[in-house]
């Protein structure tokens, strides 16, 4: 695969962006836990002009306002079924599913998977999902993953330089 044809970095949040775990407070409002460096790998990844975008079958205002600080736009929680999700994305913005690449960790991550033209797992995934995967990452979800991830397709896209440009190096 040419990975300069990505235009789409798509991710899954519980498991991906997240390790997974749900946290309640006494009141059930759910805290999310989030890497700082997978924020610094995706703020990379769209100061290059790459899109990036949420796709995740829960909802929170806690992944809102991560998204926002990011200035990720595309973030579609609640999705019942991830597939038809995300072909309405790529429909609504204009790319083909081979210009998509795709992080998930577990079974419903799936049909998405199998579909995009870049499929990356986290290094704790199902193993179904990992089976499918072009790229699994050494670091597991949550732990620095996405930005790993980030790396090696720019570094595949001959633009990592870039990034290390604009922080003088």
């Amino acid at each position: 695969m040419n990975l300069t044809q990505i235009k789409l970095l798509l991710l899954d949040v519980d498991g991906v962006l997240t390790d997974g775990s749900i946290l309640l407070d006494e009141t059930g409002r759910q805290i999310m836990r989030f890497h700082v460096r997978d924020g610094l790998g995706i703020k990379a990844w769209r100061q290059l002009g790459l899109q990036v975008g949420i796709l995740t079958a829960r909802s929170g205002r806690a992944l809102t306002h991560r998204a926002a600080e990011l200035g990720i736009e595309l973030v579609e929680q609640g999705a019942g079924d991830k597939l038809i999700t995300f072909e309405n994305i790529c429909r609504r913005i204009g790319v083909l599913p081979e210009q998509v690449a795709y992080m998930g960790d577990d079974l419903a991550d799936l049909p998405v998977l199998c579909r995009v033209g870049y499929p990356m797992a986290v290094v704790d995934a199902a193993d179904e999902v990992k089976q499918v995967a072009q790229f699994i990452t050494t670091k597991p979800g949550g732990r620095g993953a996405v930005r790993e991830a980030v790396e090696h397709m720019l570094k595949a896209m001959d633009r990592w330089d870039e990034v290390l440009e604009s922080y003088g190096l």
